[in-house]
């Protein structure tokens, strides 16, 4: 078991503490090794494993635990056989029909430390801040960086070839799981695909009953296909009018916010540094994991720009920034990245390979008057000094470095 370091160390000080530990992501992304690991590291410490309680509702081991009643006597049972304080840990609680009843009981009753995970961003946070406000706190597991791709990859290979990896990371995306597999296309985008087709048909279709599943595949293509674009509802229901495909704005905008709930897809609202206020309107979606786009649509070369905003984008979440995509007048500063009062601005390129991509990539940053840092990434490796203050960054050396 390959740990993820910056998920331990984020969630060790709420270890044993009276807080919900609620862990996020979508399905296949890692939570079941994240909870196994955080109760490994309860047993190091000296807790009974027989006071460690394990649910994991993608197995028919539990599948009698259908709603909270049944979870409550399940727990309760366990509770009164050990007479001590449990430590519970359930995977997928969302197929718990109103898991969130017993999970306050046990809470309110001091009866466990709790760890819950999901894959169901919507439905967490309407009952967490419905039933559960001020007493939980959320670590969102995101698909593995750069880094964490590299040493999945260096327990199976010698001489680890950065710039060879970064083209499989490229292609092949985060997924924790096809390091078990052959690294070859056919075999990872299958798997890959698998997972695509039980987000798609489980967490989207099956849970918001759905019934035209072509509309929704079609919506799912247009966005993947447009990685990095702004994009609105409007153009989208345009552009299925051109395809003999009518479907209303309202849809579309219901569709979207289920793919979002699921994690396949992630919104970037707009900001207006003039007038420094959020955007209501065009935004931008990126993909939950680039392998997944790829699986569903292929792979192509000529959309490198946007896989590598992608993947730009989920380092920065990774790294426990908010993200949004700066406007300034007419032009556009591809992040603003923000954490506890501090920002950064970043543009991201394929390559700075003329002086009008550099003073294009440039510009917008130059015009900001703060001082906060600001940098230009792209996979150019031989350049001249910054620029103005601003920083030239090679892509693959701003992944390595330490978050």
């Amino acid at each position: 078991m390959i740990l993820r370091i910056k998920y331990i160390d984020q969630i060790t000080p709420f270890i044993g503490k009276p807080v919900i530990k609620v862990i996020t992501g979508m399905r296949r992304i890692g939570k079941s090794t994240f909870l196994k690991m955080i109760m490994n590291t309860l047993q190091e410490q000296g807790i009974d494993k027989n006071l460690i309680v394990y649910i994991n509702k993608e197995s028919l081991e539990f599948d009698d635990i259908q709603n909270y009643m049944h979870l409550n006597r399940y727990i309760t049972a366990i509770s009164q056989k050990t007479k001590k304080k449990l430590y519970i840990f359930i995977d997928e609680i969302q197929e718990i029909s109103e898991w969130e009843k017993a999970i306050l009981s046990f809470f309110s009753n001091d009866v466990a430390d709790i760890y819950i995970s999901g894959s169901n961003a919507h439905l967490f946070s309407e009952e967490l801040a419905t039933l559960l406000s001020g007493r939980y706190v959320t670590i969102p597991i995101y698909p593995l960086t750069f880094k964490e791709f590299l040493l999945f990859r260096g327990s199976k290979i010698e001489n680890v070839d950065n710039e060879k990896e970064f083209s499989n990371y490229v292609r092949f995306g985060g997924f924790p799981g096809i390091h078990m597999l052959d690294f070859h296309e056919e075999i990872i985008f299958q798997y890959i695909n698998s997972i695509f087709n039980t987000i798609l048909l489980k967490d989207v279709t099956k849970r918001h009953k759905i019934r035209n599943v072509a509309q929704l595949e079609r919506i799912t293509k247009f966005i993947f296909d447009n990685c990095g674009n702004i994009i609105s509802a409007k153009k989208i229901s345009d552009y299925l009018k051109s395809q003999r495909a009518s479907v209303t704005v309202d849809t579309i905008q219901n569709f979207l916010q289920y793919l979002q709930s699921a994690f396949l897809i992630f919104k970037t609202s707009r900001f207006d540094i003039k007038g420094k206020r959020h955007l209501e309107f065009l935004e931008k979606y990126y993909m939950g994991d680039i392998g997944l786009r790829h699986g569903f649509i292929g792979y192509r070369d000529s959309d490198i720009s946007g896989i590598l905003e992608n993947i730009v984008y989920l380092e920065l979440l990774s790294r426990g920034y908010k993200v949004s995509v700066g406007k300034l007048s007419n032009l556009e500063i591809d992040f603003i990245a923000e954490q506890q009062g501090n920002r950064e601005y970043f543009q991201v390129c394929y390559l700075l390979a003329s002086k009008d991509t550099e003073n294009r990539e440039f510009k917008p940053l130059e015009l900001l008057k703060d001082n906060f840092p600001k940098t230009v990434i792209s996979l150019d490796k031989n350049w001249g000094n910054n620029r103005n203050g601003i920083l030239r960054s090679n892509l693959i050396e701003w992944l390595m470095v330490d978050d």
